[in-house]
């Protein structure tokens, strides 16, 4: 199967040379949005472009209002303050994720509780989060989810959407419901995919994206904070601005604020992108299907969207038979130029998270034993 992968991927391709995971595509207007930004001299947070780009992504995934940051990270991380995540709080999360879910957690100062993964989605699982709250939480007479060991308040719940798959997010949103958690989507990974045929990254108080150099999108570097309610997306935009209060010429904050605000020349290359993306989702997910195609009937699994999902296929991956069979195949294809890389360390690996709370992580641990990512650039 290897060597079979290999020769699948050059054709695909058409290349010899080193072939990575997920190159950007830049074959529309990018050029000249991103000199046309130049030439206003409207380089940095203030332009056109950031207001175009923030309307095209509110237009495409529904929601009722979005807000440019300067990456992914500062996305999740003012989507965590917004929804009023506090020094001390506990956080659900999945032990699968990049690590920048858990370093926004880290530097808010709050706490992960790592969860398993469903085998559904590779996201957080609805029966591990609801079997773990059952065990450890109760409701206090304030009606806040604390947890029974530490007494500390756990106040929110932040899956992420595993290489754009969507997770269970009626079962989510159900365990939130009965444990007065707030729901923060880590959709980095996910534009472009639905669930039930509604956006992801929508469907709690607050989503972020990523428009990082190897998403599906890129903006160089860049984030979306997704805003259920405008009132919440009008203070959000205002605290990713310094939290300045406008006025012809006098400098005054009225609340501890961020400077995360998108650049102007970055959202132009956004602002093209977004033109290109429907087409580059089409591609993509034509890849999945020849994937799923080489793969069937071998050892290896390709993992494909839920039943209730469609998928951007983000990051295309193979579940291998063994450890053993993983390594080969990573060793093969990085030898031969076909770029694959196994998925991340488990956060409570990490040392800076060891000693977190966490449930019972079996299938997360299998997953993390077995997958590996092979490349996915549109074709």
């Amino acid at each position: 199967m290897n060597n079979k992968l290999i020769r699948f991927v050059k054709d695909i391709y058409q290349t010899n040379d080193l072939i990575p995971l997920h190159a950007p595509v830049f074959s529309g207007n990018e050029q000249k949005y991103v000199a046309d930004s130049i030439e206003s001299t409207f380089v940095s947070s203030v332009g056109k472009y950031v207001n175009n780009f923030e309307k095209l992504i509110e237009a495409y995934t529904g929601t009722a209002k979005a807000v440019a940051t300067v990456n992914g990270t500062a996305a999740l991380h003012t989507a965590l303050y917004m929804a009023g995540v506090q020094a001390g709080d506990l956080i659900i999360t999945q032990a699968l994720t990049f690590v920048a879910t858990c370093n926004a957690l880290h530097h808010m100062g709050a706490q992960p509780i790592f969860i398993d993964i469903s085998k559904v989605s590779l996201g957080l699982c609805p029966k591990a989060t609801a079997e773990y709250l059952d065990c450890n939480a109760t409701l206090n007479s304030d009606g806040e989810c604390t947890h029974k060991s530490t007494g500390q308040r756990i106040k929110a719940m932040v899956p992420m959407h595993t290489f754009g798959h969507p997770v269970e997010l009626d079962e989510l949103l159900a365990v939130c419901l009965k444990w007065n958690i707030t729901l923060v989507e880590d959709a980095a990974e996910s534009l472009g995919s639905f669930y039930k045929g509604k956006h992801t990254g929508t469907f709690g108080d607050f989503g972020a994206v990523s428009f990082n150099g190897n998403k599906i999108i890129t903006t160089g570097g860049g984030g979306m904070v997704l805003c259920k309610s405008l009132d919440d997306g009008i203070h959000t935009r205002h605290i990713t601005t310094t939290a300045k209060v406008p006025h012809p010429y006098e400098f005054y904050h009225d609340e501890p604020g961020f400077n995360y605000r998108l650049p102007n020349l970055n959202a132009a290359l956004g602002c093209a992108q977004m033109e290109v993306l429907s087409e580059f989702i089409k591609q993509k997910r034509v890849l999945a299907g020849q994937y799923k195609k080489l793969f069937s009937g071998s050892d290896f699994q390709f993992v494909i969207e839920p039943e209730y999902a469609q998928s951007n296929y983000w990051l295309n991956a193979i579940i291998c038979p063994d450890a053993e069979s993983r390594n080969s195949l990573l060793k093969e294809t990085n030898e031969q130029g076909v770029m694959t890389r196994p998925v991340w360390q488990l956060m409570h690996r990490l040392p800076m998270f060891k000693n977190a709370l966490k449930g019972d992580l079996s299938a997360s641990e299998k997953i993390e034993a077995r997958l590996v990512n092979i490349p996915s650039s549109v074709i």
